[in-house]
């Protein structure tokens, strides 16, 4: 295998054009990492202003995390975020498995016209759902809850994601399944769930992201702030006649850190997940 390395590497040639594609890869890199980089050296400082001077950065500085995580309510937030978070991902993967379960693996009649009827709620902006699911919310005195906060996260996003993976799973392993006398729900739960792993997985970082980072509707749904989530109370920390800079990239570094950590430790099955439920048709 070494000698395998050795050759790949001496046959390797820097020719113009992969030299000018490095150089590229770099660039976009650091355009990429620079804003993030911006933000936490911003954190660093009492900024009243967006500019940021060399001599303004503290490192030993930490007032501005002790101040976002001792005031405002920001930790009550941040709990919040991670309970509407964690339960949107649950039950949207839960809810879209089975959802695809049946499309894919299940006859039934009118299948094809109700996966299409799925297909066509995804093309309705959440705008246009906004008011009608509010009214529904206040007629059922949801208001203020975290019913309210997760209802409007699930959609048909799942379904149709996982039902293209879920072509790749064989029926002859799903109807051994059942010759053996196991339940529909145990095929469902031991067979069929570590075979969607990868895109359950993917499914899981989109939610995430897509919970974690709402503002539109937790603003609307939410009157108490022992309610609000991570990003209306960021968005309080900007006042209308002053706003510490610093103050507010802490409060975003924070709120980066969670989802940044998650996909670390989950890129291999993100990836492996977008790339077979691309390929399986």
């Amino acid at each position: 295998m070494r000698e395998k390395t050795e050759v790949l590497h001496k046959k390797r040639k820097w020719t113009p054009v992969s030299v000018i594609g490095l150089i590229l890869i770099i660039l976009f890199s650091i355009i990429c990492v620079a804003p993030f980089v911006y933000m936490i050296l911003m954190s660093f400082t009492q900024s009243q202003t967006a500019m940021i001077r060399l001599d303004q950065i503290n490192f030993g500085d930490f007032s501005n995390y002790s101040y976002v995580f001792h005031n405002n309510g920001f930790f009550r937030s941040l709990i919040n975020s991670i309970i509407v978070t964690g339960c949107s991902c649950f039950f949207n993967c839960l809810i879209a498995s089975m959802a695809a379960y049946g499309f894919e693996k299940k006859n039934f009649p009118g299948k094809e016209k109700l996966y299409l009827v799925y297909l066509a709620t995804m093309m309705i902006p959440g705008q246009v759902t906004m008011i009608p699911v509010f009214i529904i919310m206040r007629k059922l005195g949801l208001l203020n809850t975290y019913f309210a906060l997760i209802v409007l996260i699930l959609n048909a996003f799942g379904v149709v994601l996982i039902r293209q993976f879920m072509k790749g799973v064989p029926d002859d392993l799903l109807e051994a399944a059942q010759v053996d006398g196991c339940p529909e729900f145990q095929i469902y739960l031991r067979v069929v769930l570590p075979l969607i792993k990868p895109v359950l997985v993917s499914l899981v970082i989109f939610t995430f992201v897509t919970s974690w980072n709402d503002f539109m509707w937790p603003l609307v749904s939410t009157s108490k702030s022992s309610m609000y989530t991570l990003t209306v109370s960021l968005s309080l920390l900007k006042t209308q006649y002053a706003t510490n800079y610093g103050l507010l990239m802490a409060g975003a570094t924070v709120s980066f850190l969670i989802p940044f950590i998650l996909y670390v430790f989950l890129q291999k099955q993100f990836v492996e997940g977008i790339a077979l439920s691309g390929i399986k048709g």
